[in-house]
């Protein structure tokens, strides 16, 4: 075990071993992007595992063709002695007072993927079980392509709840069996987790950066450029300075560009990310650790998403959506991906 300089501690294999699954049976409940990856990796690890999903839909019939029978949610519950639950956020409160809160008995492990509804309440076990966390830091695809070439996606752990004692063990055991230990098991809390994951997916993975490439996008259409340049620009090399920052953070982006390229950025950028656009991202947070943000998307959940449609419906024709798809079919190396 390695300790951070923060003072968080980093857990590996040699830290995590799959005894604290032995004899065991874990149900995971879903078989999509999270829940698919969990499945096969543990099963891949020698844990006995069973996978809960509609056995017509979709996800049910994938589960099937990689060698798994898929049940109800209630039995699996019954049957097994770690529950994962990889369903979406907004589902899982429902689905656990129907079909896993009366099959939730003592001894048994309640996991989660992320700590959203376990942090604000939505899902609040009973106290003689325990209950867990493994959020790997990638998707569900990446879980599982990683542990198949031998590697690992580095993860996150958290108790919430230790009833047996054994808790923080069960977890490691699962970290590991789906390939976090490999890469490293860093130890959290479910609020951290949750309130962290939600910021940066608002303020700047998915929210902030669609927002930034839109405004980019429109800004050089509105003073007569070429829809065609204006994508290239403002979207597709995106992935090229992603990966350089991937790779080796700012300094290694900003050592691989032009000179012209590092100081326009570093003169520039601090006018596009502004003291207002701070005190935005604050409000964000504040919204998301006061629970605000949770109870409007339970609210938005329960009314049927109209405001999500409406949004989401009036996005997904914008002029660089359209321009986006003509010129990804001339690229085939980037094995296009388009939504209908």
């Amino acid at each position: 075990m390695a300790v951070g300089e923060s003072g968080l501690k980093v857990f590996y294999e040699k830290d995590a071993p799959l005894a604290g699954l032995a004899g065991k049976t874990v149900a995971v409940l879903g078989y999509g992007s999270q829940g698919h990856a969990h499945a096969q990796n543990l099963r891949d690890s020698g844990v006995k595992v069973i996978v809960a999903n509609r056995r017509d839909s979709a996800n049910g019939k994938l589960a099937l063709e990689h060698g798994f029978d898929p049940m109800p949610v209630a039995d699996a519950v019954k049957a097994a002695d770690l529950i994962i639950l990889t369903l979406p956020d907004e589902l899982q409160a429902e689905i656990y007072q129907k079909d896993i809160a009366p099959h939730l008995k003592a001894g048994k492990t309640f996991g989660a993927t992320h700590g959203f509804n376990i942090h604000f309440k939505q899902i609040v076990p009973p106290a003689d079980v325990d209950v867990v966390m493994i959020a790997p830091k990638g998707p569900g695809h990446l879980v599982r392509s990683e542990f198949v070439k031998g590697g690992g996606v580095p993860c996150l752990v958290a108790v919430h709840q230790n009833a047996g004692g054994k808790a923080m063990a069960t977890a490691l055991a699962w970290g590991n069996g789906v390939g976090g230990a490999r890469a490293g098991i860093i130890e959290t809390t479910f609020k951290n987790e949750c309130e962290t994951d939600l910021f940066g997916e608002q303020a700047v993975l998915c929210g902030g950066l669609a927002a930034l490439i839109k405004a980019g996008f429109e800004t050089l259409v509105k003073n007569g450029y070429p829809p065609e340049m204006a994508y290239f620009e403002c979207v597709h090399e995106v992935k090229l300075i992603v990966d350089l920052i991937y790779q080796g953070g700012l300094n290694y982006m900003r050592y691989s560009i032009s000179n012209t390229a590092e100081y326009g950025d570093l003169t520039r950028g601090p006018r596009i990310v502004t003291d207002q656009t701070k005190a935005e991202m604050q409000k964000i947070l504040d919204e998301i650790t006061s629970g605000k943000f949770a109870s409007e998307w339970m609210a938005e959940h329960r009314a049927g998403k109209p405001k999500f449609n409406a949004l989401y419906d009036a996005d997904k024709n914008h002029p660089v959506e359209v321009t986006g798809r003509k010129l990804r079919k001339m690229m085939k190396w980037i094995n296009a991906k388009e939504i209908i």
